[in-house]
């Protein structure tokens, strides 16, 4: 990180370059998302981000001197951290059903917005090989496992046992995960509302049988 040494009655002038600075780099993260999702790993570069942001050219390896392989890694990141934060009310009081309906209601609204062009933008980039950044993949594997994580300490704390909260959570993922490949596919939300009805039916029956223990 560089130090700058601030003359007297500096602080006010050199507050809003670093705040502009910041702005920018949050700016390329939401860019690099966007695009990952219409475009995969491979088809997101720099200049595509730039282009999408208006980025200043020479601000890439200020904000990210790791490369594309950082820029795609925190932008998988901020879409994970979003996701998990639209559906975090239901979530968090132990409503799963809830929680599944807004999570499945996210992402229709997201293919809606983007004319059924855009999928999910971790899954674009766990489809890929990166030989050249196998840490990606790591990053990919531990959003979905947050995501999984949270929708299974919300079936515990409606009364799941562990063992059926975590094989439902994966289940959850996984399935709205693949029918959103499928709806892109398609150009249709129907696969995607079809698996959320089938889950939702599946997490109801577990609250059910919690109830009637």
């Amino acid at each position: 990180m560089m130090t700058v040494i601030l003359q007297p009655g500096s602080e006010a002038r050199a507050r809003p370059a670093t705040e502009r600075g910041e702005r920018t780099r949050q700016r390329m993260v939401r860019g690099a998302a966007t695009l990952l999702r219409q475009h995969g790993y491979t088809g997101t570069g720099f200049r595509e981000v730039i282009a999408a942001t208006g980025a200043p050219r020479g601000s890439i390896y200020h904000h990210f001197p790791g490369g594309k392989a950082q820029l795609a890694g925190e932008a998988v990141e901020y879409a994970a951290g979003l996701a998990r934060e639209a559906i975090a009310e239901p979530l968090d009081s132990g409503d799963p059903i809830g929680a599944l309906r807004a999570f499945v209601a996210l992402w229709r609204l997201e293919f809606e917005r983007s004319g059924y062009r855009a999928g999910c933008p971790i899954a674009a980039v766990a489809v890929e090989a990166h030989d050249d950044a196998p840490e990606l993949l790591d990053t990919a594997a531990a959003a979905f496992g947050r995501w999984q994580e949270a929708f299974a300490a919300s079936l515990r704390t409606a009364g799941v046992a562990r063992p059926r909260s975590e094989r439902l959570a994966n289940l959850v993922v996984s399935a709205v995960e693949g029918a959103i490949v499928i709806s892109r596919a398609r150009r249709d939300p129907e696969p995607l509302e079809l698996a959320g009805r089938e889950l939702e039916g599946l997490l109801a029956e577990a609250l059910a049988a919690k109830a009637n223990r």
